[in-house]
């Protein structure tokens, strides 16, 4: 099977002054390593992908990421899909600001692929971490948004990573979603409407000053 990073448009305005770049989660499949765009987790982003559309209005190209591989593939992880999906971003728009919005190990792969190039904000839904994962990432803003009855990807992790990124200088918040899982179905308005508030906070006010 010839397995590739795809990218899928949610919006393309003629002239953005900004791009958010959508990242979806989703577990290993020993026996369907691909990606394919109607698996559960890859579709979960589509609201998502939409509310950033809505909130950035014709100042935000928005595009989800379908990785190589399902999962966290120890060749090809999700962190190597983004940076080919940022050299994609900068071939068609040029030097814009980008923002990630991940979700799961999605949200793993924003926080870990932060510090590249040209991003400035990044989101993590209910990111599935360890403890120690994240790198500081000075000059963007960070959200972290955990259902606290998440059972999959317990909020305690994000917690740790949350606080040990702050300790090193990056500017970081969490927030709780009360009652909210890991799917983010529930409360799907919570989990989608802050996470394109704060991505089009961050990044257009950003692109308005430069």
């Amino acid at each position: 099977m010839d397995l590739a990073p795809r990218l899928i448009d949610t919006a393309t305005p003629r002239a953005p002054e900004a791009v958010a770049l959508v990242l979806h989660g989703g577990a290993d499949r020993p026996d369907m390593p691909g990606v394919s765009p109607t698996q559960l987790s890859v579709l979960r982003m589509v609201p998502t992908a939409k509310a950033l559309a809505r909130a950035g209005g014709r100042r935000l190209a928005v595009l989800r990421l379908l990785n190589t591989r399902r999962g966290w593939d120890t060749h090809t992880t999700p962190v190597d899909d983004v940076r080919w999906a940022l050299g994609q971003v900068q071939e068609r728009y040029g030097d814009l600001p980008v923002g990630l919005v991940g979700h799961s190990l999605g949200g793993r792969a924003a926080l870990l692929a932060g510090a590249l190039d040209p991003v400035r904000s990044v989101v993590a839904l209910n990111p599935w971490v360890y403890p120690d994962d994240g790198v500081p990432l000075p000059g963007r803003r960070v959200l972290v948004v955990h259902g606290t009855a998440d059972r999959i990807a317990p909020i305690g992790r994000a917690e740790r990573v949350v606080e040990r990124l702050r300790r090193a200088g990056t500017d970081i918040a969490l927030e709780r979603v009360e009652g909210g899982k890991h799917a983010m179905l529930r409360q799907a308005r919570a989990f989608d409407g802050r996470a394109a508030a704060f991505t089009a906070e961050t990044l257009l006010q950003r692109a308005g000053r430069r």
